[in-house]
């Protein structure tokens, strides 16, 4: 007899895809861009369960009806909803018609981000992408973050080496105001999910994953974070959720995010 009161198992790379999904349950029919394959996996999760009006791409130049797996092309090709060429999708970008899931490099505590240079422009440590979308990006549509690695490398103190998004910082503003369309949602981590609801849009802890403790996210973090009177615990997958996120990744690039592909829940690893 199958044991049904025994939780079911789930990495920490699901736990990370149901919780970034959360990102879009209330934004009805916006086009959902997961930058990286758990962001990615967590939009599709999110079509295929609290929001199906989610637009989603084949990641060139269609919607499609059916999120696309991560990885090698599959033998059935996806149904095709619509065509999105770079004009329709920089409409659906001014335009606030889109909420992305971004993985950069370091953010601040007013929540500007960097993916161009570590170090002083001039003569950086190491060079990346460059700011490309960024910028404008930031300040049209929502925006929501993944980090894979939560240590205060990644969560600075002090500015982000080189901004390349907006923030919640009045200093970088003529008076002070950061601009209308700016609006930072979600941080998801490997040991927590943030979001910007604290005083003057301070960085606070919505919850922690199993097993992690408010301390050890606050000492991986370089700056402090608003404490809430009670913080939540990170819901765990369901056993319906697990199945769908493996249908959807039926190449498992879920298990290649974090080395060793550990547990979601740390008291049981």
């Amino acid at each position: 007899m199958t044991d049904t009161s025994r939780p079911t198992p789930y990495s920490l790379a699901e736990l990370v895809i149901t919780a970034a999904a959360e990102t879009w349950r209330h934004d009805g029919e916006v086009m959902a861009t997961g930058i990286g394959p758990l962001p990615r996996l967590a939009a599709a999760l999110a079509k295929t369960t609290f929001n199906p009006a989610l637009q989603t791409t084949d990641g060139e130049c269609f919607y499609t009806a059916s999120p696309v797996p991560p990885g090698p092309a599959t033998d059935t090709p996806p149904v095709i909803e619509g065509w999105s060429p770079y004009d329709r999708v920089f409409s659906a970008l001014w335009g606030g018609k889109r909420h992305a899931m971004v993985a950069p490099v370091q953010m601040d505590r007013f929540g500007q981000t960097n993916i161009s240079v570590i170090g002083d422009h001039a003569r950086p440590k190491a060079a990346m992408l460059g700011a490309r979308g960024f910028p404008g990006n930031s300040v049209h549509h929502p925006n929501s973050f993944f980090f894979a690695n939560h240590t205060s490398r990644t969560f600075v103190a002090g500015e982000v080496d080189f901004v390349c998004s907006a923030g919640y910082n009045p200093a970088r503003y003529l008076n002070g105001q950061p601009p209308r369309g700016l609006d930072l949602r979600l941080i998801v981590t490997d040991l927590a999910v943030l979001d910007f609801g604290g005083p003057g849009h301070a960085i606070q802890v919505r919850s922690l994953h199993p097993g992690v403790s408010f301390d050890q996210v606050q000492d991986n973090t370089g700056f402090p974070l608003h404490r809430l009177e009670h913080v939540a615990t990170t819901s765990a997958p369901t056993a319906e959720q697990l199945a769908l996120i493996r249908q959807l990744d039926p190449n498992n690039v879920r298990r290649t995010v974090f080395k060793g592909d550990p547990a979601g829940d740390r008291r049981t690893a």
